[in-house]
């Protein structure tokens, strides 16, 4: 837990100039523990006296509704249908006060062309209005490009990596692609 929170003090004092209000969380490889970086760095957030957001955008293998134990109906992908709900009735609260959640919905066939849609960008900046910090919890860079088609549209990114696990060649791929598109 005080891991957690020094993380959560390290993005409080990120920038002076732009503050962190929408973090990414990505990894090079699947299994490096960005679900569990994700979601229990929304609950320290939370329990900071903030309002969070955990937002699973990995819409291929989703987990953040298992691990904070919420329903995966109506979520991230059904925010792309015309006509549907409201984003913020998609929005689920969870045990931990202050946290809450939009699990990834149904399993889209598209998932990295709704991620670098236009209305991708209103759903981010609509949740920018509604939150302190919007978690988004993002597949794994060197497995699809849905994490580097939302990097330059949040404030930050946390690189999960496993230790003695990790590649140090993965490591290097998923900076160098992070920094072509800034």
């Amino acid at each position: 837990t005080e891991g957690f929170r020094s993380l959560r003090t390290n993005l409080q004092f990120a920038s002076f100039d732009h503050p962190v209000h929408t973090v990414l969380v990505t990894s090079p490889s699947p299994a490096d523990g960005k679900t569990t970086v994700a979601t229990n760095l929304g609950s320290v957030i939370a329990q900071g006296s903030r309002k969070a957001l955990v937002v699973d955008a990995d819409m291929r293998r989703p987990r953040v509704h298992k691990l904070l134990q919420v329903s995966n109906r109506k979520g991230l992908s059904d925010q792309f249908i015309p006509n549907q709900n409201h984003l913020m009735d998609a929005i689920k609260p969870t045990e931990v006060e202050g946290l809450s959640v939009l699990t990834s919905g149904s399993l889209p066939p598209n998932p990295s062309e709704l991620l670098g849609s236009d209305r991708m960008f209103e759903i981010l900046r609509e949740l920018n209005d509604h939150f302190d910090t919007v978690i988004l919890d993002a597949p794994p860079v060197l497995l699809v490009t849905d994490a580097l088609v939302l990097a330059p549209s949040v404030d930050g990114v946390i690189v999960v990596v496993k230790p003695a696990v990790t590649k140090r060649a993965a490591l290097k791929g998923l900076l160098e692609q992070l920094q072509q598109v800034n």
